[in-house]
């Protein structure tokens, strides 16, 4: 079992905090691109392979989704 660190002191940064805000810009980032791109897809038509296009990408989203995100216990 880990111990919970107490973060870090006024006016510094540690590995750990440095690390959690890493995370979050990347979740950010990531949330805007494929908001952009699913504004996108909804707009385009790729005929027959629609129905494909689109189950790929919601597959596609949930794995960075899961991949980005802590799965572990609170």
């Amino acid at each position: 079992m880990a111990v919970p660190s107490e973060g870090s002191n006024a006016l510094s940064i540690n590995k750990e905090d440095l690390t959690k805000l890493g995370k979050g810009l990347l979740i950010a980032v990531l949330g805007a691109a494929l908001t952009y791109g699913s504004e996108w897809m909804a707009g385009a038509d790729f005929g027959s392979w629609t129905p494909v296009v689109v189950a790929g990408w919601s597959v596609a989203v949930n794995f960075l989704r899961k991949f980005i995100a802590s799965n572990k216990p609170a």
